[in-house]
């Protein structure tokens, strides 16, 4: 049946008839789905949040008529935002762990795999156009209109996860160098605060996306923030295993009363200890890894070496046999 109506829509439009019946298919969709996604009954907890959501919404325009800087995407929010509080708050975490912390990142971000996915369509759509010799197949077409927007959309969650997964390695390499740091400011008379300020500023050349948590954190503190909720926050956004574990400890200290810098100094040589562990497993894997590499580029020359001469004398035999 598919390939009955392919072959009535090319006879009738051309070989862009399925590609054409497609997009008018698409745009026929979405204008049905427009009167429902407008057309709902209000819920009573709606009002209430939207009630709450005006008071919010008044605070951020006296914001923005102060720093006369709008949001340009603001209209389109209830299309580029999830309406499932749990499914925004995910994503919200996730581009925390990326480095993105602006209150406009999930809107950007949804922005940006809409643009990219429908600017790469709309390209495809116009490669196909242009190199269409009229022996091209529906399917090739197909595949070539849908696979760069498939690529457009995927392409910046591809690169939230790596940089998720960048960010998390930096931080782990460096938190070590750092609590040894901060060991040597308490114990030198600072405070804990004046410590982690310290500990921002030294290690910025080396470890750009730790010194940045860390002045988060001084930040918070000095906006009069609990410092154990901040410390908490400061563990979510790392994902590190290390630094939940730090602020842990750092908030038992805290909350039994005991020294700072005793706990520091313990947990400071446990993460110089997991780091030395860390180096040795990877020096470990790293005979299995290299095996495949040393039998593909040492045994055939050695093959070549060894069994090339006898090759080459069975290969004369042979030949003044023959004559």
């Amino acid at each position: 049946m598919i390939d009955t109506l392919t072959t009535l829509l090319t006879d009738q439009f051309g070989p862009f008839g399925p590609l054409m019946a497609l997009g008018g298919l698409g745009v026929l969709l979405i204008i049905g789905a427009l009167p429902l996604l407008f057309k709902r009954d209000e819920d009573p907890l709606d009002r209430l949040k939207k009630s709450q959501a005006e008071l919010e919404e008044e605070h951020m325009a006296l914001r923005r008529v102060e720093t006369g800087m709008g949001d340009k995407l603001e209209k389109y929010k209830s299309f580029l935002e999830p309406t499932d509080s749990e499914e925004y708050s995910q994503i919200q975490l996730k581009l925390l762990q990326a480095g993105y912390p602006g209150k406009n990142a999930v809107r950007t971000y949804h922005f940006a795999q809409f643009a990219l996915g429908l600017g790469l369509l709309f390209a495809g759509l116009i490669y196909s156009f242009l190199t269409n010799d009229g022996e091209t197949s529906t399917q090739k077409m197909v595949m070539t209109v849908l696979v760069p927007a498939a690529v457009g959309y995927v392409a910046p969650r591809y690169w939230v996860t790596r940089r998720v997964e960048s960010r998390k390695e930096e931080i782990t390499n460096g938190f070590p160098d750092a609590l040894d740091m901060m060991l040597v400011c308490v114990e030198a008379g600072q405070s804990l605060d004046q410590s982690i300020v310290r500990v921002a500023k030294e290690i910025r050349p080396g470890f750009p996306s730790l010194a940045d948590e860390f002045e988060i954190v001084s930040w918070e503190i000095k906006a009069g923030k609990d410092r154990i909720q901040v410390l908490r926050d400061m563990g979510e956004r790392c994902g590190v295993p290390d630094v939940q574990s730090f602020v842990t400890v750092l908030i038992q200290s805290t909350s039994f009363g005991t020294s700072i810098a005793e706990a520091l100094r313990v947990y400071a040589g446990e993460m110089r200890d997991k780091r030395v562990m860390r180096a040795e497993e990877k020096a470990n894997t790293l005979p299995t890894k290299m095996t495949l590499a040393t039998m593909l580029l040492t045994v055939p020359p050695l093959l070549i070496i060894l069994i090339g001469p006898a090759v080459y004398e069975v290969y004369k035999t042979l030949k003044n046999i023959s004559f």
